[in-house]
């Protein structure tokens, strides 16, 4: 399963630096995640909007702390993209949510009803409430909303995290959508089986 309205580039034709980061994603993951070479047809876009995730989903990479863990950052994204109908990243984001969390369940849970979700913690619910709030009625966010938040142990260094991912995420969401941007049939079962141990 392919983008369906813009061609993918051939990865040979990518500049240099792109085509790195794709192979190194490709020998971690064991395939190319399709947002990766569907963004690729516009390099400075790409990096612009790489640079960007990263900053945001591995901020351990540049040296700046957060509470929030890498399964908190995906259940963000899997709940928001859940609201703005974006099929590429719940299932890719709720697969990557699955592994972080070592939880089955938890991405189905999250993306259907994160309200009424069984695996996650009151403190991700509030993260959740304030994420939903963000993507759906930003206008509406108020001092009320931070407070609520501090009372789970989240700094105001966090909420900016909350809201950026959730606004970034719209953003992919839209890109995805309108352009066809379909998952690759790994991420389906990525995380719902136990390993076998060997």
């Amino acid at each position: 399963m392919h983008n369906t309205r813009y061609p993918l580039p051939d990865l040979n034709t990518l500049p240099e630096d792109i085509q790195a980061r794709i192979l190194d994603v490709q020998a971690k993951a064991g395939f190319v995640p399709n947002v990766f070479l569907a963004l690729a047809r516009r390099p400075a876009e790409w990096r612009a909007f790489f640079a960007y995730h990263d900053a945001l989903m591995e901020p351990e990479a540049s040296g700046r702390a957060s509470q929030l863990s890498k399964g908190d950052r995906e259940m963000i994204v899997t709940a928001t993209s859940a609201a703005n109908q974006c099929l590429y990243c719940v299932v890719a984001h709720g697969a990557l949510l699955r592994i972080y969390e070592k939880k089955p369940l938890v991405a189905d849970q999250v993306a259907t009803n994160w309200r009424k979700a069984p695996d996650i913690t009151e403190r991700q619910r509030a993260m959740l409430d304030f994420a939903m709030k963000v993507c759906q009625r930003a206008h509406e966010i108020s001092d009320a909303d931070f407070e609520a938040l501090h009372a789970h142990g989240f700094d105001d260094e966090d909420i900016w995290d909350i809201a950026a991912i959730t606004a970034f995420f719209g953003l992919s969401n839209r890109i995805a959508s309108f352009s066809g941007m379909l998952p690759n049939p790994e991420f389906y079962l990525m995380g719902r089986l136990p390993r076998e141990k060997r």
